[in-house]
């Protein structure tokens, strides 16, 4: 049952964001507060929170002695389409959630299609859907939240700023393309940007 969270745990001025921690929370590696420097926005590329939910419960990291005790991919926390913010990761666990960068960030999944389903087919690339402005404002009160309690905050990136690679496309081996493109090209960074006090890196 998701509880409100507290400080880091301290809860957000314009909305609490609700606990609901992930089956294998305990499991994840425990870091000090003040190795977190970045924030990296991601968007789920699933069609709703539920099914966020089912990605993120799995396990894909078996523990060596017992594999059904592993860890999966997930982000810190995760914003629906109408602004409702879930934390599935406390900010002093390391979540895998991007390659090379996860010890020192913490990540933000936004409810978004992306391109499910047909995520790496060439002619699926379109990322369509809009973010929605209640999103966006729960989006910006949350890294108002990580701003104020995580000392050494002050870099946010996209997925796509951070993950370059390209693969051969699903439906055309002959062709690459991103692993990885969210937020997107519909992401407003413009607004984000100005309304946090945290820099964007890594943007080609």
């Amino acid at each position: 049952m998701p509880t409100d969270a507290t400080a880091p745990n301290t809860p957000m001025e314009s909305r609490t964001a609700l606990d609901a921690p992930l089956p294998y929370v305990a499991r994840l590696q425990q870091r000090p507060l003040a190795q977190v420097t970045l924030v990296v926005i991601h968007c789920t590329e699933l069609p709703d929170l539920a099914t966020a939910r089912e990605y993120g419960e799995r396990v894909l990291y078996p523990d060596a002695l017992d594999p059904e005790r592993g860890t999966g991919n997930s982000g810190h926390y995760y914003i629906d389409r109408d602004g409702e913010v879930q934390r599935w990761v406390p900010e002093d666990r390391i979540a895998h959630h991007v390659r090379g960068h996860n010890p020192h960030s913490v990540g933000i999944e936004l409810v978004n299609r992306g391109r499910w389903p047909r995520w790496l087919d060439a002619a699926h690339q379109a990322m369509d859907e809009p973010y929605p402005d209640a999103q966006i404002a729960a989006l910006v009160a949350l890294l108002g939240h990580l701003r104020a309690t995580l000392p050494a905050l002050r870099d946010i990136a996209g997925h796509e700023d951070l993950d370059r690679d390209r693969v051969p496309a699903g439906d055309d081996p002959a062709v690459t393309v991103p692993r990885k493109r969210d937020p997107g090209p519909l992401f407003p960074w413009a607004e984000v940007l100005a309304a946090v006090p945290l820099r964007r890196t890594g943007a080609a």
